[in-house]
C-alpha cells in the first residue's frame, strides 16, 4: 500500500510540475496576422512579417500567419486576441468569412491595420467603419514631419520631437465614425501633398491643417488600431515605428495602454 500511496504522489508531482511548465510557457496573447492581397502587392510585406514575429519574440506574444483562406471561422479566430491585417489590398473576405471578423470584434477582441489595410474591402461597410477611414490616394513617396498629437498612447518615445520621415503618404476619405483618436499627424507645410491619378480619375491637395496618419477606438464591443506608417521595408527594421506599432497592437490585443 505504501509503494501505491508513493506512486500516486509522485504521479501528482509530476503532473503538477508539467502543469506549472505549460502555464509558464503560455503567452500574453496570440495575433492572426492576415496578408492578403488582390490589389497592389507591397514589397514590404516580407520585411513586415518578420518584424511582427520578432516583435512577439522580443514581447512575448505569439504570432500565427494566417495561410489557409478556408479556415477563417469563427472556431479558428476564438484562439486569438487580436487580428492584423499588414498591407492588405482589396476584396480578401467572403461574406460569411466577414461575419466571422464581426463576431470577433463583437466578443471583445481586437484589429491592427497598417498602412494599406485601409485600401482593402471597401464595399464592406462594417470595415470601413473598423478602420475608421479609408485611403484615397497618394502623392510621390517623401520626406515629411510627423507630430504627436496624443502623447497618452504608449509607444511614441521616438516622436517626442518634431519627427523627420519619410513613406508614402496617404490622403483619407471622410470619417466612418465619430470617435477616432488621433495619435500622429503629419504637417502639410513640410512636404507636397498634391497628387493627381487620371487612370482612376482621382486627385489630391492634401488634408488641411489636421492631416492623421495613426488613430485608434473602440468599435462594435471591440478595438481597432490603425497607422499608415509602413510602405517601405525600412521601416520595419526602425525601432521607432516597431515601439509604436506594438504599442497599438498590444492596446487593441488586451484593452491596455
Amino acid at each position: 500500500m505504501k509503494s501505491k500511496h508513493l506512486f500516486v504522489i509522485t504521479i501528482l508531482f509530476v503532473l503538477s510540475i508539467c502543469c506549472q511548465a505549460t502555464m509558464a510557457q503560455t503567452k500574453q496573447f496570440k495575433a492572426l496576422l492576415v496578408t492578403t492581397t488582390n490589389g497592389w502587392h507591397h514589397e514590404s510585406l516580407h520585411s513586415g512579417v518578420l518584424a511582427i514575429q520578432q516583435l512577439g519574440a522580443k514581447n512575448y506574444f505569439d504570432v500565427v500567419l494566417f495561410e489557409n483562406p478556408e479556415g477563417f471561422t469563427d472556431k479558428y479566430v476564438e484562439q486569438f486576441g487580436v487580428v492584423i491585417f499588414l498591407n492588405t489590398t482589396g476584396d480578401i473576405l467572403d461574406s460569411a468569412q466577414q461575419k466571422v471578423m464581426e463576431r470577433f470584434i463583437q466578443s471583445g477582441k481586437g484589429y491592427v491595420g497598417i498602412h494599406s489595410a485601409s485600401d482593402t474591402e471597401y464595399d464592406w461597410d462594417w470595415y470601413t467603419k473598423l478602420v475608421g477611414r479609408m485611403f484615397h490616394i497618394h502623392p510621390a513617396i517623401q520626406t515629411a514631419k510627423v507630430n504627436i498629437i496624443d502623447a497618452t498612447f504608449p509607444g511614441l518615445q521616438g516622436f517626442a520631437s518634431i519627427k523627420l520621415w519619410t513613406d508614402e503618404w496617404y490622403e483619407f476619405g471622410p470619417e466612418k465614425v465619430s470617435d477616432l483618436h488621433y495619435i500622429l499627424s503629419i504637417d502639410e507645410s513640410s512636404y507636397d501633398p498634391k497628387a493627381n491619378w487620371p487612370h482612376r480619375n482621382k486627385k489630391g491637395v492634401g488634408m488641411g491643417k489636421l492631416h492623421p496618419i495613426s488613430w485608434y477606438h473602440n468599435y462594435d464591443g471591440g478595438r481597432s488600431f490603425y497607422t499608415a506608417l509602413g510602405h517601405m521595408p525600412s521601416v520595419f527594421s526602425d525601432p521607432v515605428f516597431l515601439n509604436h506599432l506594438y504599442a497599438g497592437i498590444y492596446w487593441a490585443a488586451t484593452g491596455k495602454k
